[in-house]
């Protein structure tokens, strides 16, 4: 049995929602579709997620609504026009659902973004099930709340709680029947709407795989393969057939965009395989995501991923590393501002903690700085706004001596300065610095370095 997951490009129109219903009955495997709320239609399109967010702004603002709201609901008609349902039942539903949402009482304004911006997925599972039982297909529509998925922490960055996979496991699925179950969208025990972080219908999925014992995670995008770098910044680059869990969790968290960083962790914990596929394209293999034993790397790169979203806190002081407990000292202070770093890499008499900029504000910089000066006195202390990561990543780079200094050296030859150089622990990945400005220029060098 699959479980396979499509993403918003995938259902953004009446055209591509058909192309998804003839992937599904090509499989009979195909049992479990997870689904994301429609994505762009084309560019300068708003995906209807972020239309929902409007939504729930203007709600909070008290604004009128009804503009908005009919935007909304434009998206679906538009699909169920395309299936000739636009007079149907499911209409009404979607608009009744979507003119309840500004009239109930929410905890939070969290809790309330929650409920809104997960509701993209909750009305176009209900939609696509609807379109699928109007073409003779045997499809039903099950909410997360009734295979028993609940969730815990945040309510717009939710984290699962583990009983789920039981309760999962637990539900009786019909052979003869297709199950549409909404992405990103969850519930907590007390029964509020949250949603995984951004992107989160990668992450149902892959616990959906993980609770029914799938054999297979298909998880169908906008792209035939994962490529080795970003094809907006070196056009036409190589695919990648195959590349093992963590190779894709290392370059999923600095930037692979394909994948969410976290969705790969249920699975990993089953040993599911994972095969990302193109809606458009679905002959082609796609890119196989294994456990580490089945894959033979033929390259010592698989990939290289970058993202500007980073700032970094440099600081100097000699003897940094005779003292006992000084990086007790800085969690501690972050951890008054609620702040979580990224990495530290660290010297004899220097540290660069580097941190997600979403975290920071003018303030909690400030605050930081005052408390590290009090605390520590270093001799240098420096913010770097300006700045990007970019990371290697590849199983074969333990088994193949050089590989690095290429990298390094054709970077020098560029004239590109590396502020900040980190070996992972994992061995497979290596990890630098660059000035954002010069970020997709590095990029360029280190693919023709390697590849």
């Amino acid at each position: 049995m699959k479980v396979v997951k499509f993403g918003g490009s995938s259902l953004a129109t009446g055209s591509q929602v058909q192309k998804v219903l003839d992937i599904i009955q090509a499989d009979e495997d195909r049992r479990i579709v997870v689904v994301s709320a429609p994505g762009k239609r084309f560019d300068g399109d708003i995906k209807v997620t972020d239309l929902l967010k409007s939504y729930a702004d203007q709600t909070i603002a008290g604004a009128d609504t009804t503009e908005i709201l009919m935007t909304i609901l434009a998206r679906y008609q538009e699909i169920a026009a395309y299936f000739l349902l636009e007079d149907d039942v499911i209409i009404s539903q979607i608009k009744q659902q979507l003119i309840h949402l500004n009239r109930v009482h929410y905890p939070s304004f969290d809790h309330l973004y929650a409920a809104f911006m997960g509701h993209g997925e909750l009305l176009n599972a209900q939609l696509i099930a609807a379109v699928m039982q109007k073409k003779g297909l045997p499809a039903t529509f099950v909410s997360p709340a009734e295979l028993g998925i609940t969730v815990t922490g945040s309510p717009r960055s939710a984290r699962l709680d583990q009983e789920s996979y039981h309760a999962i496991s637990n539900y009786q699925i019909d052979d003869s029947r297709l199950l549409i179950i909404p992405g990103f969208i969850a519930y907590t025990n007390d029964g509020y709407a949250a949603t995984f972080s951004r992107g989160g219908s990668d992450i149902t999925g892959a616990i959906l795989a993980r609770g029914f014992h799938a054999d297979l995670y298909e998880n169908f995008t906008d792209v035939s393969a994962i490529y080795t770098v970003n094809p907006k910044i070196v056009p036409h680059p190589q695919s990648i057939s195959e590349m093992t869990y963590r190779e894709m969790r290392e370059l999923s968290y600095a930037g692979f965009a394909v994948f969410h960083d976290e969705a790969i962790i249920p699975v990993i914990e089953a040993n599911i395989p994972i095969n990302v596929k193109n809606t458009n394209d679905p002959q082609a293999p796609g890119t196989m995501i294994m456990p580490n034993h089945a894959v033979n790397p033929s390259n010592p790169v698989t990939g290289i991923a970058n993202d500007n979203r980073f700032a970094a806190l440099y600081l100097h002081r000699y003897l940094l590393n005779r003292e006992v407990g000084f990086t007790l000292k800085i969690l501690q202070i972050l951890a008054t501002y609620n702040v979580s770093y990224e990495h530290m890499p660290s010297g004899i008499d220097d540290m660069t903690i580097i941190f997600d900029k979403a975290q920071l504000t003018p303030e909690i910089k400030a605050h930081i700085s005052h408390d590290i000066y009090a605390t520590i006195a270093p001799d240098e202390l420096e913010w770097l706004d300006d700045y990007a990561i970019i990371m290697i990543v590849g199983e074969g780079m333990q088994q193949h001596i050089g590989t690095f200094s290429k990298i390094t050296d054709a970077l020098s030859e560029a004239g590109i300065n590396l502020p900040m150089i980190n070996q992972g622990a994992s061995q497979i990945s290596t990890m630098i610095g660059v000035p954002v400005d010069r970020m997709n220029e590095a990029v360029h060098v280190i693919y023709h370095a390697v590849f």
